[in-house]
């Protein structure tokens, strides 16, 4: 049974990452090299560009939920990157928008006239792609896309490129993320989806909100908050209008139709299954986007409970809650150095609230929250942060009726909090709405 106050995830998110260049350690065998970050706020150039709105800088700004975007139905587009010096390049990440390239490659520069592959594939199939071991040296790099995976063009919420800080110029404000263990190109669609065995025993401390145990818990903590259980998975098939003027609301995360990611979610489901049941529905989605209306959605709701059948569907949900909710939240608190606990505070407030920079949005929040203490990454005391992010966050609730029950910070994230459970081991107790909770050791 779903909580009446159950709230829905909106659009996609916009976190902007703290700090302009990021240290990556990357194992190969027993040696580690060094990687920075290299391309977040260089000039960018493309091929094309969809709209004014979608510019090629829109892929190296570090914010989520910006991208570049192409001509629709051309090939082949590019879209590069001037690092402004030469670098050896040993690390691309590209996070897909909905309009993936199937086959493309990465190139390389010495003069952005000569290109060289340093990667390539025929088989995309979106998401995230995590491509790690490549090795090349110079100034300007490119993806040059020659197949697309949609109808549309191609689509970039963030192009990063990493290098060898030896081979450049010195980097600096550099701040520290979890070693990567793949020495080759290496390619996901998402971050991991969800676990799927039961709860065995407590995770080791001082393991992110990444790890699957730890990962699992989040959605449990936030399953209790938005459907009055910790059996999140069964959410996969909820569907219903609960009358907040976002249209139906839907799906693990509260994916609504007025918002637009619910939009998104059936898009890449039909990237991956044309024809599903849920195919047929687009044009009725597209028309109700940032409206209350079902107009065209007769039958929908029906057709929702049947996808949710489909694994296909529901590791679709997954891949989106990631790359629009989860995956923002949880590198921006990593990069503020808050650890599970407070990456998990992060991430239900973005699930709450939405991204963006208003007052009352997860940005506005956290600004509120940088007003009044540092976080750890410049200093500050870790509880004294999370205490002042969550005085925030109850302030932004209490402008809303909707949101006025603050419960699920009270007598649960404080109470963590109060605890110095940092690390957000088990055995975790807490209280929403009044209805009593425990996830064992």
């Amino acid at each position: 049974m779903n909580h009446p106050l159950r709230l829905a995830g909106l659009g996609a998110a916009a976190l902007l990452l703290v700090g302009s260049v990021t240290t990556l350690l990357v194992m190969r065998g027993a040696d580690a090299a060094t990687e920075t970050l290299l391309s977040q706020g260089r000039p960018a150039t493309s091929s094309s560009v969809e709209t004014a709105s979608l510019g090629a800088a829109q892929a190296f700004d570090g914010n989520g939920g910006t991208r570049w975007g192409s001509l629709e139905g051309v090939d082949p587009q590019w879209i590069r990157v001037d690092l402004g010096a030469t670098y050896t390049v040993t690390h691309v990440n590209l996070s897909w928008e909905a309009a993936y390239g199937k086959a493309y490659r990465i190139q390389i520069s010495p003069d952005g006239s000569a290109w060289t592959d340093i990667y390539s594939t025929t088989s995309g199939n979106g998401g995230t792609d995590d491509l790690t071991g490549l090795t090349g040296t110079g100034r300007y790099v490119r993806l040059y896309g020659t197949t697309r995976a949609t109808q549309w063009g191609y689509s970039l919420w963030e192009f990063k490129v990493y290098g060898n800080p030896a081979a450049g110029p010195s980097a600096s404000a550099s701040a520290s993320v979890p070693p990567s263990a793949s020495p080759s190109p290496s390619r996901s669609a998402s971050a991991s989806p969800s676990p799927s065995r039961p709860p065995s025993s407590s995770p080791a401390a001082g393991k992110d909100l990444t790890d699957p145990r730890k990962k699992d818990i989040a959605m449990q903590l936030v399953s209790s908050a938005e459907n009055s259980s910790l059996d999140w998975k069964a959410q996969y098939k909820y569907i219903e209008d609960i009358g907040d003027g976002r249209g139906y609301t839907a799906g693990i995360i509260g994916f609504c139709s007025g918002t637009g990611d619910m939009l998104e979610l059936v898009e890449l489901y039909t990237q991956r299954v044309p024809g599903n049941v849920l195919a047929r529905y687009l044009p009725a989605l597209r028309k109700v986007n940032g409206t209350a209306s079902h107009a065209g959605l007769d039958g929908y709701v029906a057709a929702w409970r049947t996808a949710a059948t489909d694994p296909q569907f529901t590791k679709a949900q997954d891949d989106e809650r990631d790359r629009v909710y989860f995956n923002p939240s949880v590198q921006q608190a990593k990069a503020d150095g808050l650890r599970a606990l407070g990456q998990f505070i992060y991430y239900d407030a973005i699930v709450m609230h939405g991204p963006g920079n208003s007052g009352v949005s997860f940005g506005g929040i956290r600004k509120a929250a940088l007003a009044k203490a540092k976080p750890p990454s410049q200093g500050g005391d870790e509880a004294t942060y999370l205490n002042a992010f969550l005085d925030a966050r109850v302030a932004a609730m209490k402008t809303e009726e909707a949101h006025s029950d603050t419960s699920r910070v009270d007598t649960a994230q404080r109470v963590f909090l109060n605890n110095r459970n940092f690390d957000l081991n088990p055995p975790l107790s807490w209280k929403v709405y009044g209805d009593p909770f425990t996830i064992p050791a």
